[in-house]
């Protein structure tokens, strides 16, 4: 009944169609009010979260802005979801940091250039996979390998931030030295810190509970907490320049200079642009899976659908247009994309809306953000990225699968000890070799019939029937090279507990693909139970198994019978009557 309300309500109706400006083509006005708002919203959420961003990826606060405007854009023009939003988030400024730190000084011209070509590079390889549809490769990092990755990330930013916490350039090699140049201002900056963060701790946990009370409606109580660093933002300038406390040593943000980016094409050196390129893969890969999953929560809440493809594309466009006006990389947020749902967007239209705003401040009021301090936006970082060290996702993984679990906690220890690069390689390494683990031990089973029934199921685990003379064996794997031995092992032990089998019957149903090492040892299985009058049979092979099966020696010469199901199997087998004694069992 609601699924056909939300159908006839036109306001409700998710766009249609694909590709490049299907939401512009299938717009509708009832839409336009929700685009505006969150539009608006969700240009002043992100603001002080870009100039944190930026400062977080090692440059100057103003480029996150510049890297929340032609994204958008260019995300509404490719992009597939409806909610997505698009920009500076902490991993991309955190990996921008870690990746480009050996090769220039932070801060430098040279950096920033760096910071560019990265989000250029980023962006071609993206929308090219994209125009190469090779969305599939999301699949290439498993949930523990991201989870993994992103708390042990989100760790470093925590770390990276505590110098500007403290008020010192940087941390100290031990506590005693810190206690030993411990300043006056230093207590103030931390004490200015504090308090910031412990008002975002509260608009977090308690503001949105505390305005329901008040009377506010729920959806309205939830967004104005979220937008709580903007007003903490408002506030800390005020103070800094009432209590000048720039002038008495505060680090603050210092001049942002007035007006839009502009277009410009600065040609890097070849050996520079070379040392880019695995940090761009690096980048696009994680970015691309990030985005993708936020994207693909946010549909299932709306009953809409993305296209991973597109998705490329849409990211690929945006990191383009973040390097081609001095941005650095970006990618889908949660945040401000459960923002920009919560204030009504409909379509990426909010997403120009939230473009076109920033751009307007940029070329107003930008300078007066020259008074944040920079503890503030620090504290922005941490309350931002706190909630992405997930230890609850460790112990639910632990608790159902030790392999995942290591692997995720072994991935957040690659990136804490060894960087981003030795992490993400070392959390790929061992999902493979967890996923070969887990094939090198297949499940056998020794299959009878449900009595009754045409069901059959595991005889140590079932009451079943068993046809005489008969052995069935259920294969729960794919047969390959690393546990070809293991399923040997396995019928040859289920032979020495049934001693009368006459016939054996391999059934594949679980079976989708058997290579060459487990070809050979099928025949040479095969061939050694003619040698003993033992036939070979097989039930339920797929239709691609059996398709590369059929040009084989092993199906025409060696295998008895292929049989559509283990029912008429069990009941062909089971009636046969051969002469002869079975040879003696060795």
């Amino acid at each position: 009944m609601d699924h056909c309300l939300m159908l006839e309500n036109r306001r409700l109706q998710p766009p249609g169609g694909t590709g490049i400006l299907a939401w512009a083509r299938h717009y509708r006005r009832a839409w336009l009010s929700g685009d505006l708002t969150a539009g608006l919203v969700v240009s002043v959420m992100i603001i002080p979260q870009s100039m944190a961003y930026a400062m977080l990826a090692g440059l100057p606060v103003q480029i996150g802005l510049y890297a929340s405007l032609l994204p958008l854009i260019a995300y509404a023009i490719f992009g597939s979801s409806m909610n997505l939003s698009v920009g500076p988030v902490a991993v991309t400024g955190l990996m921008t940091a870690t990746l480009l730190a050996p090769m220039a000084a932070i801060g430098s011209d040279q950096y920033l250039q760096l910071a560019i070509w990265l989000a250029l590079l980023s962006g071609v390889m993206l929308f090219v996979f994209g125009l190469l549809r090779l969305g599939f490769l999301a699949n290439f990092l498993s949930h523990p390998v991201i989870s993994g990755f992103i708390s042990g990330a989100a760790i470093l930013i925590v770390l990276s931030q505590l110098p500007h916490l403290l008020g010192v350039p940087r941390l100290p090699a031990n506590p005693l030295q810190l206690l030993n140049d411990w300043q006056i201002i230093n207590s103030v900056v931390l004490g200015f810190g504090l308090i910031c963060l412990l008002l975002l701790l509260y608009a977090r946990s308690l503001l949105s509970g505390h305005l329901k009370k008040l009377g506010f409606k729920p959806e309205l109580a939830t967004l104005l907490a979220r937008l709580a660093p903007i007003v903490v933002v408002g506030l800390a300038m005020t103070v800094t320049v009432l209590g000048q406390l720039a002038e008495r040593g505060v680090p603050v943000v210092g001049s942002l200079p007035l007006g839009l980016p502009s277009l410009y094409w600065v040609t890097p050196d070849l050996g520079n642009l070379r040392s880019l390129l695995l940090p761009a893969a690096l980048i696009s890969l994680v970015s691309f899976v990030e985005s993708v999953s936020i994207a693909q929560s946010l549909a299932r809440h709306k009953r809409q659908s993305i296209d991973a493809n597109q998705e490329l594309l849409g990211l690929g466009a945006a990191n383009l247009g973040s390097g081609l006006t001095g941005g650095f990389a970006v990618c889908g947020g949660f945040s401000r994309s459960v923002v920009n749902v919560e204030a009504g967007a409909n379509t990426p239209l909010a997403g120009i809306v939230a473009a076109v705003i920033i751009g307007l401040i940029l070329l107003t009021i930008a300078p007066i953000f020259a008074h944040l301090p920079l503890v503030v936006l620090a504290v922005i970082i941490l309350v931002a990225v706190t909630p992405l060290i997930d230890v609850a996702s460790l112990r639910r993984a632990w608790r159902y699968d030790r392999a995942e679990g290591l692997t995720l906690f072994s991935t957040a220890a690659g990136v804490l000890l060894l960087g981003i690069e030795g992490g993400i390689v070392l959390g790929i390494c061992l999902s493979i070799a967890a996923q070969l683990w887990r094939g090198s031990r297949p499940h056998v089973a020794v299959v009878g019939r449900v009595p009754g029934t045409q069901y059959f199921r595991n005889t140590k685990r079932h009451l079943v029937e068993t046809a005489p003379h008969t052995l069935a064996l259920r294969i729960d794997e794919n047969i390959f090279f690393a546990n070809t031995k293991a399923i040997e092992f396995s019928i040859q032990k289920a032979l020495r507990d049934y001693p009368d089998t006459r016939e054996v019957l391999l059934i594949l149903s679980a079976v989708n693909h058997i290579d060459g090492t487990g070809l050979d040892m099928l025949s040479e299985l095969t061939e050694g139970l003619l040698e003993r009058d033992v036939h070979v049979h097989l039930a339920e092979v797929k239709g691609p198994l059996m398709d590369r099966l059929d040009s084989t020696d092993w199906l025409k010469l060696q295998v008895r019978e292929v049989f559509p199901s283990t029912h008429i199997a069990f009941n062909t087998l089971g009636s046969l009557k051969r002469p002869g004694a079975l040879p003696e069992q060795a």
